[in-house]
């Protein structure tokens, strides 16, 4: 039987304590016998780790004690071996970087589109009013080759804090779709979304919980290949299964 619970979750917020949570969290994992990477920085979490699933399930418990992070749902996945070589606990200027300071997805998020919704629309081949609907790719092209959705916009981002200025080159192609930006858990694409967002598009949505919710929640529709993750696992089937 599997006996490894790999999780993933983030959540943007404001955090002023960001050392002493880090030594707090650090704590709890090093006695769960945890590994993995949380990253900590003023404007929230951002976590992938992995282990028994009882020691996992037991540090969520006592992250989730603390009510700045009741809400938080980590995306779960099984494997036969822990993925990750050691456990580490950081504190980063921002938890996934984009290099704008403005958009600050604590203080409101962007629609958030939920995975049964986007199969349907994607099914159907339009929104529920009828526009055209295109997906938005906001990760590395690398990661990108590995699988992604069909025709989805891919703009070879080497890294995702070059997403601003592609959006600039690009946005005049948008404004006419309704544009759902996709990323492998839902923290690029929140922030992308945001950015979409304050430079005028009308019609902007997240993928809610990234591509691994919309392989948990739906049958994988108009999606290709496999969903790159970064551990030894590398890539992920629509089952959350390690791809062969």
């Amino acid at each position: 039987m599997n006996a490894v619970l790999n999780i993933s979750a983030y959540k943007f917020l404001h955090l002023p304590d960001t050392a002493a949570l880090r030594d707090k969290l650090h704590a709890e994992a090093l006695t769960r016998g945890l590994k993995g990477t949380v990253l900590l920085a003023e404007e929230g979490i951002n976590l992938f780790l992995a282990g028994a699933p009882e020691a996992v399930r037991g540090w969520v418990a006592q992250l989730q004690a603390d009510a700045r992070f009741a809400d938080i749902a980590p995306k779960e996945s099984i494997s036969d071996t822990v993925p990750f070589k050691r456990l580490l606990v950081k504190i980063k200027r921002e938890i996934i970087r984009m290099n704008r300071p403005a958009i600050r997805p604590a203080q409101g998020r962007a629609p958030a589109l939920p995975a049964p919704t986007l199969a349907r629309w994607l099914e159907q081949g339009h929104d529920d009013e009828g526009r055209p609907v295109v997906m938005l790719d906001t990760r590395n092209a690398f990661e990108v080759d590995a699988g992604a959705f069909e025709d989805a916009i891919d703009w070879r981002l080497q890294k995702f804090s070059d997403f601003p200025a592609a959006l600039h080159e690009n946005l005049d192609g948008l404004r006419d779709k309704t544009v759902v930006s996709y990323c492998t858990g839902g923290i690029r694409c929140e922030k992308a979304a945001l950015l979409m967002q304050d430079a005028g598009l009308p019609r902007v949505w997240q993928l809610e919980g990234g591509i691994l919710k919309y392989f948990e929640e739906t049958s994988a529709p108009r999606w290709r290949g496999a969903c790159f993750v970064f551990d030894e696992r590398i890539g992920l089937a629509p089952d959350l299964q390690p791809a062969a």
